[in-house]
C-alpha cells in the first residue's frame, strides 16, 4: 500500500474516533431523539404563543380566488404576502349566521338560516375568556345601541353578523352585554385610551364587509382600521395576533375539509403578527373550528364543541 495513502487513511480513522467520542453522552447514557423536546417534531409544533391580544376582523361572502391576487385589494394582499396566508381554510356551512355562531360556539347548534330569534342557551368563547381572567369585546359597525338586537341604521348593521347576542349568557345579562357588545365608536376610544381587550372581534357594516359593496371599498376600510390598530398593539409589544377572516365563500361554493362532506367553501384567512412566519403560506386544511381551537390552546381554555374534534387541527405551522 502506498505510504502516503496509508497515512491519510489512518488520519481519517483517528479523526472520526475523536468526533464520535466527543458526541457520545457521558456516563454511558444513550440519547433518544424521540424523547428530546428539541427534536420531537410533534412537541415543537404544539406550542402556540400566549398572546396578550387577539383581534379577529370578519368580512363577508367572498371565495379565496376572488380575494388573493385581486388588484382592488392591495392592503389585504400586502398583509397576505408579508405575513402568513392560510391557503386551505374553509367555512363550515352556508349561510352567514351559523358560521359566526361556530366561530365562538364550536357548533352551529342546528341553525341553518339567517334568523334573528334563534337564540342559544350554551357557553361560548367569551365565557371561557372571562373565566380565565381575560377581557373581551366585540365592536359592531353601525350598531346604534350596545347589545343591539335587530337590524339598525337602515340595515347597515345586521344582527346575523353579530354572534354574541345569540348566546343567552351574554344577551340576557344586560350589564355584561351592553358593556361588551358595543358600537365601533368604542373601538376608537379604547385604542386611544390603551384599553383594548385581550380578545377583540370586529364586524364591519354591510357595505365595508364586502357583502353589499365592491372589494376596493372593503380594502380601503381595512387599511384605515389596520393603520390605527397595529401601531396601538405594537406599543404594548410584539405579543399580538390579528386575524383577517371571512364568514363564508360565495353561496354556490360548498368546498369542504376536515371531515365535513360539504361546507361553506374556501376562504382567504391571513394571520398578522410579529410571531408568525413572514411570507409564509400554510396549506394545512383548517376550519372556523380550527381557529377557535387555536385561540383556546393559546390561552389554555377548554375546547368548545367541534373545536375538540381531531379533524379540526390546531394552527401550528405559522409560528416562528
Amino acid at each position: 500500500m502506498n505510504h502516503k495513502y496509508l497515512h491519510h487513511t489512518l488520519f481519517f480513522i483517528l479523526l472520526m474516533l475523536v468526533v464520535l467520542t466527543a458526541c457520545a453522552p457521558g456516563n454511558g447514557t444513550p440519547v433518544s431523539t424521540a424523547s428530546s423536546p428539541l427534536l420531537d417534531d410533534s412537541l415543537s409544533k404544539s406550542s402556540i404563543p400566549n398572546f396578550d391580544h387577539i383581534v379577529v376582523i370578519t368580512f363577508e361572502n367572498k371565495e379565496y380566488k376572488k380575494v388573493i391576487g385581486n388588484l382592488f385589494m392591495p392592503t389585504y394582499n400586502k398583509y397576505a404576502r408579508n405575513y402568513t396566508l392560510l391557503t386551505q381554510f374553509y367555512a363550515v356551512t352556508h349561510p352567514s349566521l351559523p358560521n359566526y355562531i361556530a366561530m365562538i360556539g364550536g357548533d352551529t347548534f342546528g341553525i341553518t338560516e339567517n334568523c334573528n330569534t334563534c337564540f342559544i342557551d350554551a357557553p361560548s368563547l367569551p365565557d371561557l375568556i372571562e373565566a380565565s381572567g381575560r377581557t373581551w369585546k366585540t365592536y359592531q359597525e353601525d350598531m346604534e345601541d350596545p347589545c343591539g338586537l335587530g337590524n339598525q341604521d337602515e340595515d347597515e348593521y345586521v344582527q346575523r353578523h353579530n354572534p354574541f347576542v345569540y348566546f343567552d349568557p351574554i344577551r340576557l345579562d344586560h350589564e355584561r352585554c351592553t358593556q361588551r357588545v358595543v358600537p365601533i365608536e368604542e373601538f376608537q376610544k379604547d385604542l386611544a385610551a390603551g384599553t383594548l381587550p385581550n380578545y377583540t372581534f370586529i364586524t364591519p357594516n354591510i357595505c365595508n364587509s364586502a357583502h353589499d359593496c365592491n372589494l376596493y371599498v372593503t380594502d380601503a376600510w381595512l387599511r384605515g382600521t389596520l393603520d390605527q390598530l397595529i401601531p396601538a398593539l405594537e406599543k404594548e409589544g410584539p405579543n399580538y395576533l390579528v386575524v383577517l377572516n371571512w364568514d363564508e365563500s360565495r353561496d354556490t361554493d360548498n368546498g369542504a375539509c376536515c371531515g365535513l362532506p360539504e361546507a361553506g367553501g374556501r376562504i382567504a384567512v391571513v394571520l398578522i403578527s410579529p410571531l408568525v412566519k413572514d411570507h409564509f403560506k400554510d396549506a394545512t386544511p383548517y376550519t372556523h373550528y380550527s381557529l377557535l381551537k387555536t385561540i383556546s390552546k393559546a390561552w389554555d381554555l377548554p375546547y368548545l364543541g367541534h373545536a375538540a374534534d381531531d379533524d379540526n387541527v390546531l394552527i401550528t405551522a405559522p409560528w416562528k
